[in-house]
């Protein structure tokens, strides 16, 4: 399977994306149902949120994770899974790959702003758990130097959906397309893990997350890669790609990577 969006709408799985995101979101937003994510999202929140505080190093590490910077590192092993030969993708598909990815990047943040504009009006947004109940472990309290250097991702007035869930689970949700076996499993420990930090220091829920996240990536995946409007977002990317490859093929060091070297527009 080559990653590249599709060339004619793939009315069935589009079909199934939207029943299976509405499902997930209804299941959130209905009074009848809602109370069951309720009885989740507070014991996660007192279970991760309550390990800390017992050992330093282990809140030092919870912190460092929940900072802008780890937020630089999480983007760099994304971006690492799609340009280099061999980890996820033959080297041959690498700039589809990476490109593909950017493209769905785009239809992700149009579909958040619209979805959280909607949310905001329904009158659905909520404040993390941290400020909910006032009486979790402060990691920005705890380490206020590194609040203030870093910002650490603690707290939040308006938390719902995930955004940093959001392109997780887009990741994972789009190299699990692809790969498959111990890949596969490595590439959903990796996007667990990268997740975890704002619900240990309480900056979400996991319903934020889950349903909200997963909300967006659904719709994400629905227009961006089952219709003909990602394949267009695609072509000008890769207009605008071409030009910059030819730069970096003069670049030392650059210029050995195969998705410089190879051509495959």
């Amino acid at each position: 399977m080559t990653p590249y969006p599709a060339a004619h709408w793939h009315a069935r799985n589009f079909i199934l994306l939207q029943l299976a995101s509405f499902i997930l979101l209804l299941s959130w937003a209905m009074p009848a149902t809602k109370p069951l994510w309720h009885a989740i999202d507070e014991p996660v929140f007192r279970l991760l949120n309550g390990s800390l505080g017992h050992l330093p190093a282990w809140d030092f590490l919870w912190a460092l994770l929940s900072t802008r910077i780890a937020d630089l590192l999480a983007a760099l092993i994304m971006l690492c899974s799609l340009i280099l030969g061999g980890i996820m993708f033959d080297r041959h598909h690498l700039l589809r790959a990476l490109l593909t990815f950017i493209c769905l990047l785009v239809f992700t943040l149009v579909v958040r702003t619209l979805f959280t504009r909607a949310v905001d009006t329904a009158g659905l947004q909520h404040a993390s758990p941290s400020v909910f109940f006032g009486d979790g472990f402060s990691l920005s309290r705890a380490y206020p130097w590194m609040e203030e250097i870093m910002e650490i991702k603690d707290r939040s007035s308006r938390s719902f959906p995930g955004d940093h869930a959001s392109v997780l689970l887009l990741w994972t949700a789009y190299l699990s397309l692809f790969v498959r076996g111990k890949r596969l499993l490595l590439v959903w420990l990796t996007g667990i893990f990268l997740l975890l930090p704002r619900l240990v220091a309480g900056a979400h829920w996991l319903s934020d997350n889950l349903a909200g996240g997963g909300f967006v990536v659904m719709q994400t995946l629905a227009w961006g890669y089952y219709t003909t409007a990602g394949k267009q977002v695609y072509r000008l990317l890769n207009a605008l790609a071409i030009p910059c490859i030819r730069l970096a093929r003069k670049i030392p060091g650059i210029n050995r990577l195969a998705i410089i070297r190879l051509e495959q527009y």
